[in-house]
């Protein structure tokens, strides 16, 4: 099983000084940890988009373009690429190149997105929100497997057989579909015979296994092996060196993004009854120290009927650097060893 981290490039207030760090230092900020996550032995990291004020990824690939140069061995992913809202011929170009700089570490993991600012940003009708997606993710498709490109659709100009350059170091250039609870994007994966990364932000993750199940069914109904239909799932996650140290840390921050959110959205405030009950065995959160974690790594595992890959996002709440760069350190160096012996002592897959 793989290990990693995910980032929204988050620059938002700490919420116990108030103090917001410069765009420019969360950058270096992120790019050191970047660095460190490599250090330490996990296996990706992810950059997702954002077009707020909030945030600072609505060009992942370029923040994943400069982690490449101080990284040797991760791979680098967008965590995820809207590409609802964006050209596929650009979205294939930017990380065929990145795949090029980081010597063949790029991954593509496409989504619909959370929030709904690129869509008049860019000119597009919200309506068109699904078949956007889908008409575009077509098109990325046979990018990805041609040089030349003849294609013709809705929302876009046509191609007729111009070339697409540059092409990847890595043949296929691996795409996932990134999902939420939409069952249509459990089939759509699973009939494309993509792999899939399930977000997990809430509830319980077993709930999700009869989705994980109906990908499954429809791409082995499509024809696809089992080696094809890679399940990965990202959560909300951190780690201390206690589990109240890391809850304590963790909680401030969580709250503060959750319930500005929710205020946009309709939902209740968060509330710390609500946060702990989820970082229990059996919630969705992986917060906690190394065992904690390890543990509820290994229950997720085995909910879904297995996985092959748990990546955290740690940068929804406001941490001090050092804090952050603590949870790295115990996510690869004493979490992740943890989960590959019980993965080896059950016979199962490492990586």
């Amino acid at each position: 099983m793989q290990i990693g981290i995910d980032s929204f490039a988050a620059s938002i207030p700490d919420p116990v000084t108030g103090m917001t760090l410069s765009h420019a230092e969360r950058m270096r900020n992120l790019l050191a940890e970047i660095e460190l996550a490599d250090q330490v032995g996990l296996d990706v990291f992810g950059i997702g988009e954002h077009h707020r004020h909030d945030f600072l990824d609505a060009s992942p690939a370029v923040i994943l373009s400069a982690a490449a140069a101080r990284t040797s061995r991760i791979r680098l992913a967008s965590a995820v690429k809207v590409l609802s809202a964006d050209d596929p011929v650009r979205v294939f170009q930017d990380f065929a190149t990145l795949d090029l700089i980081s010597q063949g570490r790029a991954e593509i993991v496409v989504g619909r997105g959370s929030f709904i600012e690129s869509f008049p940003l860019f000119g597009l009708e919200l309506d068109d929100y699904d078949e956007l997606f889908a008409e575009k993710l077509d098109l990325l498709l046979k990018i990805r497997a041609d040089e030349h490109v003849t294609w013709s659709g809705r929302h876009r100009a046509p191609l007729t057989g111009q070339g697409v350059y540059p092409r990847p170091l890595q043949n296929p250039l691996p795409i996932w579909i990134g999902v939420g609870g939409t069952p249509q994007s459990f089939v759509r994966a699973g009939e494309l015979g993509l792999p899939l990364m399930v977000a997990i932000i809430g509830g319980e993750p077993h709930r999700f296994r009869p989705l994980v199940d109906l990908y499954r069914e429809s791409g082995r109904r499509a024809g696809h092996g089992a080696e094809r239909l890679t399940v990965g799932v990202h959560s909300i996650g951190f780690l201390g060196d206690t589990t109240r140290q890391a809850a304590d840390d963790f909680y401030p921050g969580f709250a503060q993004t959750f319930t500005k959110i929710g205020r946009e959205r309709g939902w209740p405030a968060t509330t710390r009854a609500q946060f702990d009950v989820t970082r229990g065995p059996t919630g969705a959160y992986l917060i906690g120290d190394a065992e904690t974690v390890a543990a509820k790594i290994l229950h997720v595992h085995k909910s879904l009927g297995g996985i092959s890959r748990i990546t955290f996002q740690m940068s929804v709440a406001t941490m001090p650097h050092a804090k952050m760069a603590r949870s790295i350190e115990i996510l690869g160096r004493d979490v992740l060893p943890i989960v590959s012996k019980a993965l080896r002592a059950s016979g199962q897959p490492v990586a």
